[in-house]
């Protein structure tokens, strides 16, 4: 399976365009073992989503996106975890930022201190009871809703956001509905994770694409429609964690503190592997928002997956694809050297410990940005620089495409 994903660049004379509690389940053999590296587990902070994006993008400022986090917690990379014996709190900043916390001024309130004031708190946004003016949008948070009371109607579902909660626009028949950001009327800007991620990595300089899907066992989808266990294998070898929405079904509202209508019970997790048992049964591997570690697994279509008192079932998916992003392009003698930020994923096999980067690069060329046809100027790479023959005269447009491994 290929992915594309695209970008623009401008250099010298030419126009160039870079395109491109919880308890382990024991499974005692297994038929594959995938699983993404390096991905964090962070403690859950103001939000399950808050926390799970934060996981999300950490491992992606740590794999080829450096511009995602910058703040001084682990010298500027988002760390593995979020311990406040190794000085890690503040990549909370990620996703809810503070004032006085990692690095940001006392005196400037961010989206905990304009949100936030208690868990699935049904009160008035502080910043409203404060009488101040509502920070610009500046965290991960800020761009998916997560805790700002103000919307009535969310999908004809519920109101909210109530403090740690967000909310998915599903396509209700199951279908794959991708964020198309100024296309979408019916959908207010802020008011959605997938349409929030592509809004905050947009902040953040980049860019990306990210879908948001039923599962095809959910039980409002029919004919074939849903995510399906093979697209979350797919996304994975690709070497890109999938947050997963965890909700009851049939449950879409419900009254807190006296207030009907709010948001209902929901969870928030990372999927960052697969693992299929010696049966066949299809387990997914994943991060739960609690820090709780690895070795992690449910069944794919189990209801409840987390037992106890959060016995919630899988709703839907939400697919996250970063673009890669131009660093620079510049001559050198009778060269051009293009450099860009892409996906260095890795991925490894449990069962024979192979470890190998899920992206490749490939450089094209053409004569005009629109052309049909481009011609193939590299081979695949792993690296995130090209050096080639420079063009004799005129516009040349170089386009590089992130494809999947083989």
């Amino acid at each position: 399976m290929r992915f594309e994903s695209r970008g623009l660049g401008r250099v010298g004379g030419w126009i160039l365009g870079l395109a491109g509690g919880l308890a382990a389940i024991q499974v005692q053999a297994q038929l594959e073992d995938i699983r993404i590296d390096d991905v964090p587990d962070y403690e859950w902070h103001v939000g399950c989503f808050g926390t799970a994006t934060g996981n999300l993008m950490g491992f992606w400022d740590r794999n080829g996106f450096p511009d995602f986090y910058t703040g001084p917690t682990g010298g500027g990379v988002a760390p593995l975890n979020s311990r406040s014996s190794q000085g890690n709190q503040g990549v909370f900043s990620l996703w809810a930022s503070k004032a006085g916390r990692d690095g940001r001024p006392a005196n400037q309130p961010g989206h905990e201190d304009d949100y936030y004031f208690a868990y699935e708190s049904v009160f008035t946004d502080p910043y409203i009871t404060a009488g101040r003016k509502e920070h610009a949008p500046d965290c991960i948070g800020d761009f998916i809703g997560l805790s700002q009371n103000k919307w009535a109607d969310l999908g004809g579902e519920c109101r909210g956001n109530i403090d740690g909660f967000s909310y998915v626009y599903w396509s209700k028949g199951g279908d794959r509905r991708w964020v198309r950001l100024g296309q979408e009327p019916t959908i207010p800007a802020g008011s959605d994770i997938p349409s929030g991620l592509v809004s905050w990595t947009r902040y953040r300089g980049g860019d990306a694409a990210s879908f948001c899907q039923l599962t095809d066992f959910n039980p409002t989808v029919s004919g074939g429609r849903g995510f399906t266990y093979l697209d979350l294998k797919a996304e994975i070898r690709a070497g890109r964690p999938v947050l997963l929405f965890m909700q009851p079904s049939g449950d879409f509202s419900r009254t807190v503190a006296g207030v009907g209508g709010v948001n209902p019970e929901i969870h928030g997790m990372l999927a960052y592997g697969y693992w299929i048992d010696n049966d066949g049964t299809e387990y997914v591997r994943y991060r739960t928002s609690w820090a709780s570690g690895d070795q992690m697994l449910s069944p794919w279509t189990a209801a409840p997956w987390l037992p106890g008192t959060l016995g919630f079932p899988l709703r839907g998916v939400i697919a996250y694809q970063p673009v890669p992003k131009i660093r620079s392009i510049r001559r050198d003698g009778g060269e051009v050297v293009i450099a860009w930020d892409g996906s260095v994923a890795k991925i490894r096999d449990g069962l024979t410990g192979e470890r190998r980067q899920a992206q490749q690069f490939v450089v094209e060329r053409a004569d005009a940005l629109d052309a049909s046809v481009w011609t193939s100027v590299s081979g695949r790479l792993e690296v995130r620089e090209f050096r080639g023959p420079a063009p004799s005269g005129g516009n040349a447009f170089y386009r590089v495409r992130s494809v999947t491994a083989l």
